[in-house]
């Protein structure tokens, strides 16, 4: 696992013609939904998505989702609030099936790139509309899928003075 951790990347640059397959894109759901969740309240739904206009549209309209222009397939988490006493967990568990979505992407060869939705009001808006996502279900991210056309250089580092030890 070191190795997936090691070697993720955010993808922006994809090659276009190398198409994600429905079974690759059900071995990532896989990966996520094996994610931890607190008291295993799973509060999520995926929307995955390889149809080019969506994925246009994703281009034009996130600020930052040009990396859409060439990935041949996405992920939509969508996120179930859900009440006392698990009310505010599910950032956390969908985050944590997020990322076994990205290391599980490394283990089979292909990029990604986690492009932010929620707590965005107007991102959550645009994108509710766009797909029909209703409440209260919240669109939570857009994960870009594709084979990569570049590998990016390491950016995240072991920072031993952001840690404090104790005992």
């Amino acid at each position: 696992m070191i190795t997936a951790i090691n070697e993720r990347r955010s993808i922006r640059k994809f090659q276009p013609d190398m198409s994600v397959t429905k079974e690759q894109l059900n071995q990532l759901l896989h990966a996520a939904m094996l994610a931890p969740s607190a008291k295993n309240s799973r509060p999520w739904e995926f929307i995955a998505i390889t149809k080019r206009e969506i994925l246009d549209e994703f281009a034009r309209s996130h600020p930052f989702g040009q990396m859409f222009k060439t990935a041949t397939a996405a992920i939509v988490v969508v996120a179930l609030p859900q009440p006392e006493p698990l009310l505010g967990y599910f950032p956390q568990d969908c985050g944590a099936a997020s990322q076994n979505i990205l290391l599980e992407a490394v283990e089979m060869g292909l990029g990604t790139c986690w492009l932010g939705i929620w707590p965005k009001e107007p991102r959550m808006t645009w994108l509710s509309e766009l797909l029909d996502i209703r409440e209260p279900k919240v669109p939570f991210n857009i994960i870009a899928i594709g084979v990569p056309d570049e590998n990016p250089k390491q950016r995240g580092f072991f920072e031993e003075s952001k840690v404090a030890y104790i005992g």
